[in-house]
C-alpha cells in the first residue's frame, strides 16, 4: 500500500521509518475598526477575517528531512466586540477651538467618550420615511384620495 507523502526519499532510508505527527496551535488575531455602531463592526470583522490562501507550507520550516504534510486553520471562538473609544477632534491638549482642530485635522480616539450609535444617512432616510430620487434630491409623498 503506497503512503501519500511529500517526503523525498532514496535507496539510504531503506529500513528508516516515516512519521507523521499532527500538531495543534492556537493563532489569536485581534483586529480593529472604524464603524458607526457594533453591528457594523462585526460586519466588517466578518469579512476580513484569515486570508486562508496565506495559511500554506510557507507557514512552516523544512529542514532536517521535515516536509510539511498538510495546514489548515479552523474557527473555534471569539469574543464579543468591544467599544474602545470614539474619533474625536483633539482641543484639549493643543489648546485649540474646535475650528482649529478641524483645520488641523488633529483627530485621536477618545476612550472616555460614551458610545453612541451613529446612523448612516440610509438610515436615517429610512427612520423617517424618506425616499429619495437618483440625484439624492427627497421625492414628494404621493398620497391617494
Amino acid at each position: 500500500m503506497a503512503v501519500d507523502t511529500d517526503i523525498f526519499f532514496s535507496k539510504d532510508d531503506v529500513n528508516k521509518n516515516l512519521y507523521r505527527k499532527k500538531t495543534y496551535y492556537t493563532l489569536v488575531i485581534e483586529q480593529e475598526v472604524i464603524a458607526n455602531n457594533k453591528d457594523e463592526a462585526d460586519k466588517k470583522f466578518t469579512d476580513c477575517g484569515i486570508n486562508h490562501s496565506q495559511i500554506n507550507h510557507e507557514i512552516t520550516e523544512t529542514k532536517n528531512g521535515v516536509e510539511t504534510y498538510m495546514v489548515d486553520a479552523n474557527y473555534t471562538d471569539s469574543d464579543t466586540t468591544k467599544y474602545m473609544g470614539k474619533v474625536s477632534w483633539y482641543t484639549d491638549t493643543y489648546n485649540q477651538t474646535l475650528e482649529e482642530a478641524k483645520e488641523a485635522e488633529d483627530v485621536h480616539i477618545d476612550t472616555y467618550a460614551d458610545e453612541v450609535e451613529v446612523m448612516t444617512p440610509e438610515e436615517e432616510d429610512a427612520n423617517a420615511g424618506v425616499v429619495r430620487d437618483k440625484d439624492g434630491n427627497v421625492m414628494s409623498e404621493i398620497t391617494s384620495g
